[in-house]
């Protein structure tokens, strides 16, 4: 009788056990489940949060992707700063290139790329003239004053007369060449100037002697030591290693000339693309800005 009785308790606690577990097992998987239905119910996508209404494509995860072609610097590097505060917002960034040329408005025209960050709003216009294209800026990021430089002297009161000067000779950046050096007291400009254009024809008086050569700005700072001013943008400076606190001279903050995110003009309030533009214009971008570059670039307003 005692060995039955053992044998039965056996039998039961071996089903209690059983039970327990299973109880156990259901308790973990409905843990589980209730954790995956709480990260969907986040908006998590592989991370990010997804962006609604916007028309480009969107990757795998539901990310929106925008492509896009910038300069090196500092487009580029303002762009990977604002990466993460993006994907938080369900986009992300595909750079295709990291250096402007002749094309690139043009590939962002036929839908090659989303958008192009290299280039201020009176360049977009002269483009957008030449080619009859109807490109439009999404908002004004950062300034990047162009300015005078030496590879000779250290003080503008040292420049010699008779000096030489190099400019770019694309008309917007040559205008605003020939701009400083008017202000620095070396030539004055005709004053029925039509539009921010100018070229060497357009200097009235040289109220000191010296001669202005005008070249491709891809070739100023190669050629730098050729002559005893250069003038070039900040970011060109900056790429070829030059102290840009050493200028001789240079454009006032109040330039008009900041440099844009261009899009399509049907997708200037995409959501994903008014995005980028906040988080290039936020308040941590704009002390990024400050902080990085030691002035050489500025926040637009």
């Amino acid at each position: 009788m005692k060995k039955i009785t053992f044998i039965l308790t056996a039998a039961m606690l071996v089903l209690i056990v059983s039970a327990c577990g299973s109880a156990n097992n259901a308790s973990n998987q409905n843990s589980d489940v209730n954790s995956a239905a709480n990260t969907a119910s986040d908006g998590q996508t592989g991370g990010g949060a997804k962006l609604t209404g916007s028309h480009f494509e969107t990757d795998k995860d539901g990310y929106v992707v925008l492509k896009g072609i910038t300069d090196l610097t500092p487009h580029s590097e303002l762009i990977e700063f604002v990466e993460p505060a993006l994907e938080k917002r369900g986009i992300k960034i595909d750079l295709v290139a990291t250096a402007s040329d002749a094309t690139t408005n043009e590939r962002v025209s036929v839908g090659e790329v989303d958008f192009n960050f290299f280039q201020h709003l009176p360049y977009l216009e002269e483009y957008n003239e030449t080619n009859s294209d109807t490109l439009v800026s999404a908002g004004g990021i950062h300034i990047e004053p162009i300015a005078a430089y030496s590879e000779k002297y250290e003080r503008l009161e040292d420049i010699p007369d008779n000096a030489t000067i190099v400019v770019p000779n694309n008309s917007t950046n040559e205008y605003r060449a020939l701009k400083i050096l008017e202000e620095a007291g070396f030539i004055k400009l005709d004053e029925n100037l039509s539009g921010l254009r100018a070229g060497v024809t357009d200097i009235k008086e040289y109220i000191k002697p010296v001669t202005i050569t005008e070249i491709d700005e891809d070739q100023v700072i190669g050629l730098a030591n050729d002559f005893d001013i250069y003038i070039i943008n900040t970011n060109k400076a900056i790429e070829a290693g030059i102290d840009t606190s050493k200028y001789l001279f240079r454009e006032s903050k109040d330039s008009p000339y900041a440099n844009i995110i261009a899009v399509r003009a049907e997708d200037k309030d995409d959501p994903a693309i008014t995005a980028l533009v906040e988080e290039l214009k936020s308040d941590e971008t704009k002390k990024f800005i400050e902080e990085h570059y030691n002035g050489a670039v500025i926040p637009a307003e």
